[in-house]
C-alpha cells in the first residue's frame, strides 16, 4: 500500500488494551483511567480479520501493543493467529517486561520472535518513582528470559530530563553486557507527555561517547521496523539506536498505521483523523469495502507531524498515549 506521498505502508501497531499495570507519569494518569467494557475491544477474531485485510494489501509486519499487552489474557492466542495469516512476516511485541518472564514460553510457541521492553531508567527509587511501582527487578529477570529464550531484545528508553545523564550511561552498558539494542526516544508532546521536557539525540549521543568513546554509523543489517537510527559504539555486543521524531523528523520515510484497542485506525500519532473499524467489522461491511477503507486511509495518510510547531488544532490528537497504543 502506498500513500499519495509514495510512501510504503507494510507495518501496523495493534494495541490489544488500554489498561497497564504501570502508571508512568508520562502515559496514564496516576488514578488510572476509566476501564472501558469488554464490548468496547475488538475480541481477538475482530483484530485478526483487520490484520488479515492489512496482509491482503501489503502490511506484512504487526507489532502487538497496549496499555500492556501482557495484562489481556490469552495475549498468545492472538499472536498465534496473527502469525498463521499469508503475508504476515512477522508478529513482535512491546511490553513494560514485568510478566514477560512467566509468559515467554506461550509466546515464543505461538511466534513472536521479538520484544521491546520499556525501561527508562537503572535506579531502583527512580522507577518507583516514574512507574508507581518498585518492580525493576521483574524488568531485568523479563530481559534476562527473553535473551535465554533466543528473542531478539530491544529496550526503549524515553529520554526525560528527570532521568539524569548518570542513567543513560547505565540504560547504555545493558548493550554492552548482553547481546540487544538500546534505543533513546525524544519525548513527542502527546497527552500527559505535554507537560515532560526530554533530552535530544545530540545531548544523549555525546554524553555516551564521553562515557564509552566514539561512536560510528551502524553498517550492519536492518534491525526493526521503524525509524531508529543505530549507532556501533566500541566493545558493545549491541547497538545504541535514537528514535528522534523532534530533533531528526523522519516522517519521509514513515511505513505505518497504529490501530487503537476499541478499532480507531490512525495513519498518523499526532492527528486525530482515522477510521472506526470496530464500526465497520459488527455492521457486516465486506472484506472487499474495509480492503477500500484501508486503502483510502493509507492514500491520506499526512505528509508529516507538526510536534515542533506546537499548533493548537482541532485537528489533533487530544488522547493520552495509554487510549492510543504505545
Amino acid at each position: 500500500m502506498r500513500d499519495q506521498f509514495e510512501r510504503n505502508i507494510n507495518y501496523m501497531r495493534v494495541s490489544v488494551t488500554d489498561l497497564c499495570n504501570l502508571r508512568c507519569v508520562y502515559c496514564m494518569p496516576k488514578e488510572g483511567i476509566r476501564q472501558i467494557s469488554h464490548d468496547e475491544i475488538l475480541t481477538f477474531d475482530e483484530i485478526a480479520r483487520v490484520c488479515r485485510i492489512g496482509a491482503e494489501l501489503g502490511i506484512s509486519r504487526i507489532k502487538l501493543t497496549g496499555g500492556e499487552p501482557l495484562v489481556r489474557k490469552g495475549i498468545e492466542d492472538l499472536a498465534e493467529m496473527i502469525c498463521r495469516i499469508p503475508g504476515i512476516e512477522q508478529v513482535t511485541l512491546t511490553t513494560n517486561g514485568i510478566l514477560l518472564k512467566d509468559q515467554l514460553p506461550a509466546l515464543k510457541k505461538a511466534g513472536i520472535s521479538a520484544v521491546n521492553i520499556s525501561l527508562d531508567t537503572m535506579d531502583r527509587a527512580q522507577y518507583q518513582e516514574l512507574t508507581g511501582k518498585d518492580c525493576l527487578l521483574q524488568v531485568m529477570e523479563g530481559i534476562r528470559a527473553a535473551l535465554e529464550q533466543g528473542m531478539r531484545v530491544k529496550i526503549n528508553c524515553v529520554a526525560l530530563n528527570e532521568c539524569n545523564e548518570f542513567q543513560w550511561g547505565k540504560l547504555a552498558a545493558l548493550a554492552k553486557e548482553y547481546p540487544l539494542d538500546v534505543r533513546f526516544i525524544e519525548m513527542m508532546p502527546i497527552g500527559l507527555g505535554k507537560a515532560y521536557q526530554g533530552s535530544m539525540q545530540e545531548v544523549i549521543q555525546k554524553n555516551l561517547e564521553n562515557i564509552y568513546g566514539a561512536a560510528k554509523p551502524d553498517s550492519g543489517a536492518v534491525r526493526g521496523n521503524g525509524p531508529a537510527v543505530y549507532w556501533e559504539f566500541p566493545g558493545f555486543q549491541g547497538k545504541i539506536g535514537f528514535i528522534s521524531a523532534i530533533s531528526h523528523k523522519f516522517c519521509k520515510d514513515c511505513n505505518r498505521i497504529r490501530m487503537t484497542a476499541e478499532g480507531f485506525v490512525k495513519p498518523c500519532l499526532q492527528f486525530a483523523q482515522g477510521v472506526d473499524m470496530r464500526s465497520l467489522l459488527r455492521g457486516q461491511t465486506d472484506d472487499k469495502e474495509l480492503k477500500q477503507v484501508f486503502e483510502r486511509l493509507i492514500y491520506e495518510k499526512p505528509r508529516c507531524h507538526q510536534f515542533e510547531t506546537e499548533k493548537a488544532d482541532e485537528s489533533l490528537e487530544q488522547r493520552e498515549m495509554s487510549k492510543i497504543g504505545g
